[in-house]
């Protein structure tokens, strides 16, 4: 389905024109009526010749009411830039024109209204001209000029006819899997509770889905979906749709917020953007700047940080980031629009770069500025490798919005960064959200700094096994799930070694010195001659020092089976057949069964006993022990 909308200078016919070619008028509001002035969106829709169905958007045409106009101008397909034609060219037609260039809406027809009241054809002649030199150099320039009277009737089937041509040109909008419908209404209708409208963009709704109110947070479900007051299961993108919801109060929503399914989008308060300023904006635009930004249909006040300028003029582009003084849902490639709070006037605009900018940037850095350059003329490929960057550890979901691409376009995009040895997958999943990889820089910067690390240890503490895992990741910006893959795959390449809660490198080994390994042999003679009785960690630690004592359990010396007691390798393994014959031949094994087979004490038995459990040999039951499994 596509979305028409209107614009043009208030008073100029636009609502009387839809009236005319729907039937509906689409001034719902009594104010509305009373003053014969669009103030806030209106509705309707019609059947195009060939049998498409269209929604129309009908905006205010007021200068105090642009902000009600941006809500709802940002989804639409096409527009109907309205001229009355014994009035031309206005202030709100301009800056109406000024918005929909800066929003980049490239198909449009001009339509000149109430042309029945203009006798003198050389008048119209000169509106039509006046119309065709207003739209030059703008995203509208090639518009074609018709003639209209929604009084008379007459141009109405021409104009009909040509929108039909003009939006057959235009490809179906694209399903990314992640909805999102940016609220231009809220309200609530008797029997059925919470309604809210908007445009339909990214993907599809289904009946019953779970969703959420962004930025808020708060959850609903969808209880029913409608376009132009038609039941459906299901709305696809580009969709005017209406969704009635359960446990969402009208409270909870407000115009500008976005649904979406839990999960797919991530509220911001800063943006990367390209920046436009208008030829004719009345101002330059300095940095630290409050302006307003409107983007999809929400509006908020926020702080224009310039980077690398320190003002714009008129007609200057550059790249700004926006720090917002409310968060908002945005994806990278929204445009946006800048307002002036006092006195309001439009003054530029631009595209979203980048919605989950990692910190403020230094303004005048080279390196910044040309990745920015890069997001805006970047291809396809050079974004998925931006954006890499920027994530470090990426998983496929979060790499998807971040690029805005379809997962199709996505996948063929990978795999071949993948053949061509740029991207490394850390494990394939799937589930999206569950797909994890990193680019091969990345990847070489971040091996480089976890093996350095692990060098580093090792020289400082020969001794010791390796370094605990939250040491090691303390100096890594990786969440748990992203460390474990990363040393999964350096475990896989051969480059270090996991045991329990330590790490360390695949070349590390203890070597002891001449004197260390006296003092170790006086301890070991001492576990020889009472094995199941041996000195307990303080005693050993008392007799070695810490670090030899650990330097013995690495080197599997001796065998840690609980906080205050060690083994020798052999005792252990005695213990542990001893264990499993007995439990074989009587069914089961009690802790005084072992002391007083082993002829040690409590504390010795239940050490190792509780060990044997802990590593999945046997199973407590009660005050016995048999085998978990057949254990051989």
């Amino acid at each position: 389905m596509h979305i028409v909308g209107t614009a043009g200078h208030v008073d100029h016919g636009k609502s009387t024109l839809i009236s005319a070619l729907t039937g509906t008028n689409p001034d719902r509001l009594k104010e509305e009526i009373e003053r014969e002035m669009t103030i806030d969106l209106g509705f309707a829709s019609m059947t195009l010749p060939g049998g498409e169905t269209i929604g129309i958007i009908d905006v205010p045409g007021h200068r105090d009411f642009v902000g009600n106009m941006l809500s709802g101008i940002g989804g639409i397909d096409a527009v109907l830039l309205v001229i009355a034609a014994n009035e031309g060219v206005s202030a709100q037609t301009r800056e109406h024109l000024a918005i929909l260039d800066l929003l980049e809406i490239l198909r449009g027809l001009i339509v000149l209204t109430k042309c029945d009241l203009v006798a003198d054809r050389e008048l119209l002649e000169l509106v039509e001209l006046e119309a065709q030199e207003l739209v030059e150099g703008t995203s509208l320039e090639n518009a074609p000029v018709l003639r209209v009277s929604a009084k008379t009737g007459e141009g109405l089937e021409q104009l009909k006819l040509k929108l039909a041509e003009l939006l057959a040109e235009i490809p179906p909008k694209r399903d990314l899997n992640r909805p999102r419908l940016p609220v231009d209404r809220v309200f609530t209708l008797s029997g059925f509770g919470t309604v809210v409208t908007g445009t339909l963009l990214d993907g599809s709704f289904v009946l019953g889905d779970e969703v959420v109110c962004l930025p808020s947070g708060k959850t609903g479900r969808i209880r029913g979906l409608q376009n132009h007051n038609r039941k459906l299961q299901k709305v696809t993108p580009g969709y005017r749709t209406a969704i009635n919801l359960n446990n969402l109060s009208k409270e909870d929503i407000q115009r500008g917020d976005v649904i979406a399914l839990p999960g797919t989008y991530i509220p911001t308060t800063r943006l990367d953007a390209s920046i436009r300023l208008l030829r004719d904006a009345i101002t330059e635009v300095k940095h630290n700047m409050s302006l307003k930004v409107y983007a999809g249909a929400s509006e908020t006040l926020a702080r224009v940080r310039l980077l690398g300028v320190e003002a714009l003029a008129p007609g200057e582009e550059g790249f700004v980031q926006l720090e917002l003084e409310q968060p908002l849902v945005a994806v990278r490639g929204d445009h946006y629009v800048l307002r002036l709070p006092s006195p309001a006037a439009t003054i530029g605009g631009g595209v979203i770069l980048d919605t989950q900018p990692t910190r403020r940037y230094r303004r005048f850095d080279e390196v910044t500025l040309a990745r920015l350059e890069q997001l805006r003329v970047g291809k396809r490929a050079d974004l998925v490798m931006q954006a890499l960057d920027q994530l470090n550890v990426a998983n496929l979901a979060a790499l998807t919005t971040q690029t805005s691409l379809s997962s199709a376009e996505l996948e063929k995009q990978l795999s071949e960064l993948e053949d061509a040895g740029e991207v490394i997958f850390l494990t394939r999943q799937p589930t999206p959200s569950k797909t994890h990889l990193i680019s091969a820089q990345n990847w070489q910067s971040l091996s480089k700094y976890i093996l350095s690390t692990l060098t580093e240890f090792h020289h400082n503490n020969p001794l010791k096994a390796g370094i605990s895992r939250e040491q090691l990741k303390s100096g890594l910006k990786l969440t748990q799930e992203q460390f474990d893959l990363v040393l999964g795959m350096l475990s896989q390449q051969g480059e270090l070694v996991e045991r329990g809660t330590l790490v360390w490198a695949a070349s590390h080994t203890i070597l002891l010195a001449p004197q260390q390994e006296a003092q170790a042999a006086r301890l070991l003679a001492r576990f020889t001659e009472s094995p199941y009785s041996p000195p307990d960690v303080s005693e050993a630690e008392a007799e070695l020092g810490l670090d030899l004592l650990e330097g013995l359990i690495a080197t599997d010396k001796l065998v840690r089976v609980s906080d205050a007691v060690i083994f020798t390798p052999g005792t252990v393994e005695e213990m542990k057949v001893w264990v499993r014959d007995a439990i074989q031949a009587n069914g089961s094994v009690s802790l005084a069964q072992f002391r007083d087979h082993f002829q040690t004490s409590r504390k010795y038995a239940a050490a190792f006993l509780e060990y044997l459990d802990s590593i999945g040999y046997t199973l407590r039951k009660g005050d016995v022990r048999v085998l978990r499994t057949i254990n051989t």
